[in-house]
């Protein structure tokens, strides 16, 4: 069994990415998801994850921010270049089941991959 470790490294934490990201990045969305990416300064893909108040209760949101670094965790690997991604989950995300979610959340990481192609 493999292992893919999620570190502090993988995340983006620092506000000025976000804006960064914001203001130079790729928009992909679909019903549930907005997801942002630009080329990223390091030499591995990061993640940042945006879930307002407006999803939902803390522990949904909690939810919902577990799914997406989980995912991100196991397939992550599969970008071939290095992107900092932000996901935003909009307020049709707060019922999701995970099987769901994880069915988005791969048709947008998979339109990730061709931006390159």
């Amino acid at each position: 069994m493999r292992f893919f470790p999620f570190t502090k490294a993988d995340r983006i934490l620092k506000h000025s990415d976000f804006l960064r990201i914001s203001r130079c990045g790729i928009k992909l969305q679909n019903r549930y998801f907005v997801v942002l990416f630009c080329p990223g300064s390091f030499k591995r893909t990061r993640l940042g994850i945006t879930v307002s108040k407006k999803v939902g209760n803390a522990v949904e949101r909690n939810r919902i921010k577990r799914i997406f670094r989980e995912y991100f965790r196991l397939n992550g690997y599969r970008i071939t270049d290095f992107w900092d991604i932000n996901i935003i989950a909009k307020k049709e995300a707060a019922g999701l089941t995970s099987d769901v979610a994880l069915f988005f959340l791969q048709k947008i990481f998979d339109k990730i991959s061709f931006v390159h192609d």
